[in-house]
C-alpha cells in the first residue's frame, strides 16, 4: 500500500491486529474532504466579504437562499442538510439528559484526558504550524467546549441549530485549513499524508464519543445501554456533519473503542507537537475557568495533571512529559463523588435539579459565546498570528 513514510511502522504493527481497519485508517490519512474541499476551493477565488455572505447565508437560511453562489457552495449545503437514514433526533434526548445530568464529570473527562488523546497524532502538527491551538489554547478549549453544549441541547443537531451549525462550520474551516497548508512549504505530505486528513477527523470523533464514554466511567459517570446508544448517536450525526467520511463512522461505543486504538497504533510515536499542546491545554484549563492569581492557577493545572495521567496512563502522560505524580485514589474520589451524586438524584431530586442548573451554568461559562453570534469568516493566512481572532 502507498502510505506516508511516517505511518509504515504503526500500520505494520496495527494490520496484523485489525488488517482491514488498519488499511481503512491509513488510506485515509492521504484523504481530505472533496466536499468541503472544493467548497472551500471556490470560496477562496472570490472576496471574502461575499464568501463569507454565502456561507452565512447557507448555514442561517438554507441552500435555496444560494442561487448566485458557485455550485460547489450549493452542493455542498445541499448535502449537509441531507440527515441520514440512521439520524433520529428524537432518540438522541436520552444522550441529552444523560450528559447535563453529568455534564461536569464529561466535562472534566473531555478537557483532562480525551481532547489530548485526540489531538495525540499526527493532527498535532497540523495545529503547531497555524498555531490555532498552541497559541490560542484558551479560545480554542472554549470553542470546543461550546461544541459539546451545543450538540448536547434538545435540538442542537436539528437544521437550524448551533450544534449543526457549529459543526458544519468545524468542517468549513478544517477545509480552508487544509487547503492553505497544502499551498505552503511546511507540509511535508509524502511524510505525513493529508493535513487535517479524513483518518484524524474520524479519530477525533471516536475519541469524543466511545473514549469519552470510557474515560468518564473512570470519573464515576453510570449511563444506561439506551443512554450510551444515545451519546454515540448524537457524535455520530456531529462528525458525519463534521465531515468523517462514513467508511470511518461509529455506530457503537465497541467500534469507536477499535478505531481508535487502531488508529493509535497506526500513529508514529508522540512528537513535540502532541507535547506542546497537551501541556498547553492543560495549563490553558485554569484561564478559561476564570482563575487569574498565579498560585491558584497553578494548583489546579496540577490538579489536572494528576487526573489526566490517572486516566491515560503513565506511559501516554510520560511521552507527553507530564510531571512526575503519584495518582494512587485520585480516580475513586470522583467515583465517590460520582455514586452520591446518583444518590442525590434519587433521594433528594430537587436539590439535585438545582445542582444540574449549577453545572450548566458553569458549561456557559467555560465555553466561548460571542455577542454577534456564530461567524463565518472563514481564515485567511496559514498561521493564526498574521489571520486575527475566527
Amino acid at each position: 500500500m502507498n502510505m506516508p513514510h511516517d505511518y509504515r511502522e504503526g500500520h505494520a504493527a496495527a494490520v496484523l491486529k485489525n488488517p482491514d481497519l488498519a488499511d481503512r485508517y491509513v488510506a485515509h490519512t492521504m484523504l481530505g474532504d472533496p466536499l468541503a474541499d472544493a467548497a472551500v476551493a471556490e470560496l477562496a477565488r472570490h472576496a471574502p466579504q461575499l464568501a463569507q455572505e454565502w456561507v452565512r447565508l447557507g448555514m442561517d437560511e438554507g441552500a435555496a437562499r444560494l442561487a448566485e453562489a458557485p455550485p460547489a457552495v450549493r452542493d455542498f449545503f445541499i448535502e449537509s442538510e441531507k440527515v441520514p437514514d440512521w439520524f433520529d433526533e428524537a432518540a438522541t434526548l436520552p444522550g441529552c439528559r444523560a450528559f447535563y445530568r453529568n455534564s461536569e464529570m464529561f466535562v472534566g473527562a473531555f478537557v483532562a484526558a480525551v481532547l489530548i488523546e485526540g489531538f495525540s497524532t499526527l493532527i498535532s502538527r497540523s495545529f503547531s504550524i497555524t498555531g490555532r491551538m498552541v497559541d490560542q489554547g484558551v479560545r480554542r478549549l472554549k470553542q470546543n467546549n461550546r461544541q459539546l453544549v451545543e450538540i448536547f441541547l434538545p435540538g442542537g443537531l436539528g437544521r437550524y441549530g448551533e450544534g449543526w451549525k457549529l459543526s458544519v462550520r468545524i468542517r468549513l474551516v478544517h477545509a480552508r485549513i487544509r487547503q492553505l497548508l497544502v499551498q505552503s512549504d511546511e507540509w511535508e505530505s509524502a511524510a505525513w499524508g493529508t493535513p487535517l486528513s479524513s483518518a484524524h477527523i474520524a479519530f477525533a470523533t471516536a475519541a469524543f464519543s466511545g473514549l469519552l464514554l470510557k474515560r468518564a466511567r473512570m470519573l464515576g459517570v453510570e449511563l444506561s445501554a439506551e443512554e450510551r446508544d444515545a451519546f454515540m448517536t448524537i457524535w455520530r450525526y456531529a462528525g458525519h456533519l463534521m465531515g468523517v467520511d462514513p467508511a470511518l463512522q461509529c455506530a457503537t461505543e465497541e467500534e469507536a473503542l477499535t478505531l481508535y486504538e487502531i488508529g493509535a497504533m497506526c500513529e508514529p510515536p508522540i512528537s513535540l507537537d502532541s507535547i506542546l499542546l497537551a501541556n498547553g491545554l492543560i495549563n490553558s484549563a485554569p484561564l478559561v475557568a476564570g482563575i487569574e492569581e498565579q498560585a491558584a492557577r497553578r494548583r489546579l493545572a496540577r490538579r489536572i495533571y494528576r487526573v489526566s495521567r490517572a486516566m491515560i496512563g503513565d506511559e501516554m502522560a510520560d511521552a507527553l512529559r507530564y510531571p512526575a505524580l503519584n495518582t494512587t485514589g485520585t480516580l475513586l474520589l470522583f467515583r465517590l463523588k460520582g455514586r452520591a451524586e446518583r444518590l442525590m438524584h434519587r433521594y433528594f431530586p430537587k436539590l439535585a435539579q438545582h445542582r444540574q442548573l449549577s453545572q450548566f451554568q458553569t458549561m456557559l461559562n467555560v465555553s466561548h459565546y460571542a455577542d454577534q453570534g456564530i461567524g463565518y469568516r472563514l481564515p485567511g493566512h496559514v498561521h493564526a498570528e498574521k489571520d486575527g481572532t475566527i
